[in-house]
Order: C-alpha cells, then structure tokens, then sequence
C-alpha cells in the first residue's frame, strides 16, 4: 500500500508540474483536483499504457522508440479528458502541450523514481 501512495504522490507531483510549466495547460488552482489527476494518470498509465505500447509496436520500432513520446501525449490527453468528464477542471488545449506535458511528467516521474528507488522497491532486511 505504501508504493501505490508514493506512486500516487509522484504522478502528482509530475501532473502539478506539467500544469505549471507548459502553457496551454489549464486547471482550477485547486490541490483535490492535482490530488485527483494524479490517481487518473496512474490509472491510465497502468491501463491504456500497455495497450497503447502494443499496438504502437511497428511504429515505436521504425522511429527507435520516439513513437513512445507521442503515446505519452496521448495518455495526458486522455488524462485531460478524463479529468475533465469528472469535472476536475482540467484542459489541455492541443497535441502541443499534451506532448510537452507528457514529457514533463514523465521526466517528473523518472527524477522522482530514482530519488525514492529504496522505498518504490522495498526495504531488503
């Protein structure tokens, strides 16, 4: 339980993030709403991210892995529009900043990641 809280805190954290620096990106000034979006994208990540991985496999190839930044956009658009039908107050206005923001938060997550590495993987004893 404690990894799915640190998990929840860190795409947070990475959707606050996104919403603060990359213009295009709108939201209610309100934490419930980063709160709530954080566990959207955790949600979306672990459901539609394998999916999504699979069908983009050719092309993923072919571009040596780039394909997988436009995926991300995707996840954070849907991120969006999720958000949004839950009335979090949500928005993102294009493909632009859907991308950006999915690069910021994934950047956000690995830096995050790495930083609490002892605590994601558990405690050897």
């Amino acid at each position: 339980m404690n990894k799915f809280l640190l998990r929840w805190i860190i795409n947070s954290l990475a959707v606050w993030a996104a919403v603060n620096f990359v213009p295009g990106i709108h939201w209610t000034n309100d934490w419930v709403a980063v709160i709530g979006l954080g566990l959207i994208q955790m949600l979306v990540n672990a459901i539609v991210r394998p999916v999504a991985k699979f069908v983009g496999c050719l092309p993923i190839i072919l571009t040596l892995g780039l394909f997988t930044l436009v995926i991300n956009a995707g996840l954070f658009w849907l991120t969006g529009v999720i958000g949004n039908a839950f009335g979090v107050g949500f928005t993102v206005d294009s493909f632009w900043p859907a991308f950006w923001g999915g690069l910021v938060v994934s950047v956000v997550s690995i830096i995050m990641g790495m930083i609490l590495r002892d605590e994601l993987k558990g405690r050897r004893k």
